[in-house]
């Protein structure tokens, strides 16, 4: 998840970062932490960054994006990150999208933490910082069991010189004036959640992980969407790509393969025109079947005649009738007779 916490100065956007940051094993990205590393370690940007402090100026906010760039480019924010502290104006957050928009990698959630002014007030007032560790107090709603020590490593707590109201007037004014325009900004895109920073510590915080928890499983579900409409897409384009190809002149028909139903196109039986050779035919021969085209069918097998028990004997004779032969008899001696008187 790549998260921005916004909120007011002592809202409590660092220590539930810190809390995030365990809960989801993502690093947790604080620009005061960046310039004082890089101001520490000498870079190009901790030498700018340094100018710019020791002339009691703001430092640019190209130095400040630059930090921020290498930062979520290190191995360990490679799956999210959570930016405490930035961005602190309407200019940053644009550079920030366009840098998170090349990276390929855009922001998931934009989370603020409300908080009424004067909560803020006592908040600030009342805060105490360990000068070993970092942990954080607050002598109203989260005070040390023993005074001006830390409970964790027993460190001196100091109270920050511009922890007073006049000090936290101005730094209002100026996150009313710069910081507010972000909030519009995140809410146009749709990724602003609020969470409302008062109460104990725990209950904000099971506020907060739910709204994370409830937005990583919208992203999953877009991205598995995502995934069915592109596959539905690149169906139709291979659906309409086939139709447009002209088809055979056979016809095609649907037999049963292994796999379901496939195109097979019936195959044409040889022509003897395309072979280019003369067909003779012969003569059939008795007991042998007459030869075909050996090239498109295998001659039929040969049908052998039947005997009979005696082939050679005699037609049988006619029988002819005694009336019929008398008959004839008869006829016979009348023309004789006939004969015999004319001459």
């Amino acid at each position: 998840m790549r998260i921005v916490l916004l909120g007011a100065p002592g809202s409590g956007k660092g220590t539930q970062a810190a809390l995030l940051a365990e809960r989801y094993k993502t690093p947790q990205i604080a620009t005061g932490e960046l310039l004082r590393e890089a101001v520490a370690s000498g870079s190009t940007l901790g030498r700018q960054a340094k100018l710019a402090i020791d002339a009691g100026q703001l430092v640019g906010d190209d130095i400040v994006l630059g930090m921020v760039q290498e930062r979520i480019t290190r191995p360990d924010a490679r799956n999210g990150f959570i930016l405490d502290g930035f961005p602190r104006n309407l200019a940053q957050a644009e550079v920030l999208d366009q840098l998170l928009g090349g990276l390929g990698r855009p922001l998931d959630l934009a989370l603020l933490l409300a908080v009424d002014v004067d909560a803020l007030l006592q908040r600030l007032v009342g805060r105490r910082t360990c000068l070993s560790c970092g942990q954080v107090y607050n002598v109203y709603y989260f005070p040390p069991r023993i005074d001006g020590r830390c409970d964790a490593c027993g460190g001196r707590l100091r109270h920050r010189a511009d922890d007073n109201e006049e000090t936290i007037g101005n730094r209002l004014r100026v996150y009313e004036t710069q910081t507010l325009p972000v909030i519009d900004y995140y809410k146009e895109q749709g990724k602003l959640r609020t969470v409302q920073g008062v109460g104990e510590i725990s209950d904000i915080f099971r506020a907060v992980r739910k709204v994370v928890d409830d937005v990583k499983t919208r992203a999953r579900s877009e991205s598995r969407a995502e995934v069915i409409r592109r596959a539905i897409a690149r169906q139709q384009v291979a659906a309409e790509e086939a139709t447009s190809k002209p088809e055979a002149a056979a016809p095609r028909r649907m037999t049963p393969g292994k796999t379901g139903l496939r195109k097979t196109t019936p195959k044409k039986p040889a022509s003897n025109k395309a072979t280019g050779k003369k067909v003779t035919i012969k003569k059939a021969t008795p007991g042998k079947a007459m030869p075909t085209n050996a090239t498109s069918r295998k001659a039929a097998p040969a049908k052998t005649p039947t005997r009979t028990s005696n082939p050679r004997k005699p037609a049988p004779k006619k029988v002819v009738s005694r009336k019929v032969v008398l008959k004839k008899s008869a006829e016979k001696k009348t023309v004789t007779a006939r004969k015999t008187a004319t001459k």
